[in-house]
C-alpha cells in the first residue's frame, strides 16, 4: 500500500474516533463510528489473499448491521424524545436497541460470533488496530448512555467473560487466542460499568496497554502460531522472559498490573452486595487463566523442536522500534504498586 493512502487511512481512523468523543449528536456519533469503519476496511484487505478478503467481508457485513440498528435506535430514541442528545434515552426498548448495537461492533458475547474468524484472516498490525483502537468510540457511546436497569450490562459482562476464557481453550492460532482474550477483557469492563464508570475506564486503559505489549512482542517475532513460540529464544531470547509475564498479566495473576483491575472490580462488586456475581466472574476468569499458562509453557518450558539445519532465523537487528514494547512491557509487569495512588487520582 502506498505510505499516502496509507497515511490518509490512519488519519482516518483518529478523525472518527475523535467525532465519536466530541459528539452530543447520535447522528455525528454514527457518523465517526461509520468513518471508523471504512477506514480499517482497506487495511484489513491490503493483504490480497482469500483469508484477508474473506475476513473483510464478514467484518463489514457486521458492522453494516451493527451501524443500521444503530442508526435505527438513535432516530426511534429522537421521535420518542424530541432531541438527539446521547446521554438522554430515558425509555428501555431504545437503550437496550443501542446497547446491543454497539456490543455487536465491540463483539461481545453473545454477538461475538465474528470478532475470531475475521482477528485470524488479519495481520497482527492490524489485528493490533481492531483490539485496541477500534474499540474505543463504541465503549465511549456505551459509557455515555448508562441504562437504568443495570442487568442487560450485568449478562453481556458475564457472558462474555464465560465466552472468553471457554472459546480459547483448544485455539492454536495466536491471533483467536487474542479475539477471545479481547472478549473476556471487554466483559470485565462491561460488568462494572453500571456501578463504577472509572473503574471501567482504568480496565480499558490497562487492557490496552497489555495488549499493545503482546501484540508487539508478537510482530516482533512474527510469530502467528502457539508451536512457533518454543523457537522465540532463537530469535530474541529477552522476549522469552518478557512474554510469559504479559501473558500472567492478562491472566490477572499478581503481583502483576493485570491483577489490579480484577482485583479492584472484585471489590466493588462486593460493596454492591453482588457476593455470587463476583464469584461467577472470578471462577470464569480461570478458563482465561488457562490458555494464557498453556500460551507461557510452549514458550518458556518446552524444547525446540528438532527442525533440520538453517530453517531457524538469524539474530538480525529488529526492523521495528521497540521503545514503545518496552515502556508498555513495563507499564504491563510493574503498574501493580502503584495502586494506591492510581485510586487517590480516579473518582472511584
Amino acid at each position: 500500500m502506498a505510505p499516502l493512502i496509507y497515511s490518509a487511512l490512519i488519519i482516518s481512523l483518529g478523525l472518527g474516533t475523535t467525532m465519536t468523543f466530541a459528539s452530543t449528536h447520535w447522528y455525528l456519533a454514527w457518523m465517526g463510528i461509520e468513518i471508523n469503519t471504512l477506514a480499517i476496511i482497506p487495511l484489513m484487505a491490503q493483504n490480497h489473499i482469500p483469508r484477508a478478503i474473506e475476513a473483510t467481508t464478514k467484518y463489514f457485513f457486521v458492522q453494516a448491521t451493527a451501524s443500521a440498528t444503530l442508526l435505527f435506535a438513535g432516530i426511534s430514541n429522537a421521535f420518542l424524545t424530541g432531541q438527539w442528545d446521547i446521554t438522554y434515552t430515558p425509555y428501555t426498548l431504545t437503550s437496550t436497541l443501542i446497547t446491543l448495537a454497539l456490543a455487536m461492533k465491540i463483539g461481545l458475547a453473545p454477538l461475538h460470533s465474528w470478532m475470531p474468524e475475521v482477528m485470524q484472516g488479519l495481520n497482527l498490525l492490524t489485528g493490533l488496530i481492531l483490539s485496541t483502537w477500534q474499540k474505543l468510540a463504541p465503549l465511549y457511546l456505551i459509557y455515555q448512555i448508562q441504562p437504568n436497569n443495570p442487568n442487560i450490562f450485568i449478562a453481556l459482562g458475564l457472558m462474555s467473560i464465560i465466552v472468553g476464557g471457554w472459546g480459547g481453550f483448544n485455539q492454536v492460532q495466536l491471533r483467536k487466542i487474542l479475539a477471545y482474550s479481547s472478549i473476556a477483557h471487554l466483559g470485565w469492563m462491561i460488568l462494572i460499568l453500571s456501578f463504577s464508570p472509572p473503574l471501567a475506564l482504568l480496565t480499558i486503559i490497562i487492557y490496552i496497554l497489555m495488549t499493545f505489549s503482546l501484540f508487539s512482542s508478537f510482530m516482533l517475532t512474527r510469530t502467528t502460531h502457539i508451536n512457533s513460540l518454543s523457537t522465540t529464544w532463537a530469535k530474541i531470547p529477552i522476549l522469552t522472559i518478557s512474554t510469559p509475564l504479559i501473558l500472567l498479566s492478562l491472566g490477572g495473576l499478581p503481583p502483576l498490573t493485570g491483577f489490579m483491575p480484577k482485583w479492584m472490580i472484585l471489590q466493588e462488586l462486593t460493596k454492591q452486595s453482588l457476593c455470587p456475581l463476583a464469584t461467577m466472574a472470578a471462577l470464569s476468569s480461570l478458563f482465561s487463566l488457562y490458555f494464557y499458562l498453556r500460551l507461557s509453557y510452549a514458550m518458556t518450558l518446552t524444547m525446540p523442536p528438532n527442525n533440520p539445519a538453517g530453517t531457524l532465523p538469524w539474530r538480525l537487528n529488529p526492523r521495528h522500534n521497540t521503545l514503545p514494547l518496552a515502556l508498555t512491557t513495563t507499564s504491563t509487569i510493574c503498574l501493580l504498586p502503584m495502586t494506591p495512588a492510581i485510586m487517590s487520582l480516579m473518582p472511584f
